[in-house]
């Protein structure tokens, strides 16, 4: 059976001087992860890109895969930031302009560094790392679940909790995988088209 790699980070960085040290290793794992992959990614090269020596990288992360669980968690936060001042007040929003809110936000999120997401995407089977992901996509489902409630006489579905599975995946699957698999779709235009594409079907399912 395979040793099941470490993840987690040996010390917590405290001060200044060692934040900033943690700091620089995570961003050289990130440039390394993109420019190269996770196998050239090796803790002496990730030392020597951050200008630091491989024991200060080993006071803080047991090896790679604790590294680029860190960058996963760092990218994560910063998605999840994205999209929690998107939605800021959506609750309020006619379902029209609710809908197409949350999938431009949806799309915002995807586009927070998308070189880095379509390698992390590939790596989270890898390291791990999901559970922060997963209580941030429940909290998206309540939301929107909480949105219907607030809308039902408006809609033509009566299975809320299905409808907000169905319309929550959806959007994930159609923003992920445009920024995964479809990169010419990335410009400013296509994106928005795309948002109007997704807004439009998921209206279309909820009010016929």
């Amino acid at each position: 059976m395979a040793r099941r790699p470490l993840t987690k980070v040996r010390k917590i960085a405290s001060q200044q001087r060692s934040r900033a040290t943690v700091d620089a290793l995570v961003e050289a794992t990130a440039r390394i992860l993109v420019k190269d992959g996770f196998d050239k990614a090796s803790t002496n090269r990730i030392a020597d890109v951050a200008g630091v020596s491989v024991g200060s990288l080993y006071q803080y992360f047991p090896g790679k895969e604790a590294l680029v669980a860190a960058v996963i968690e760092r990218h994560q936060h910063e998605i999840m930031q994205t999209v929690r001042g998107e939605l800021a007040g959506v609750l309020d929003q006619p379902v029209e302009k609710a809908v197409r809110k949350l999938v431009a936000a949806a799309v915002k999120a995807h586009r927070v560094d998308p070189k880095l997401h379509r390698v992390l995407a590939e790596q989270i089977p890898r390291v791990g790392k999901l559970e922060k992901l997963e209580r941030f996509n429940g909290e998206n489902f309540t939301l929107f679940r909480t949105y219907l409630e607030s809308r039902r006489d408006e809609l033509l579905v009566d299975d809320l909790e299905l409808a907000s599975f169905v319309c929550v995946t959806s959007i994930e699957a159609l923003t992920h995988n445009a920024v995964l698999h479809h990169s010419r779709m990335l410009s400013d235009a296509a994106m928005e088209a795309l948002t109007d594409e997704v807004a439009r079907l998921v209206i279309r399912y909820l009010k016929g």
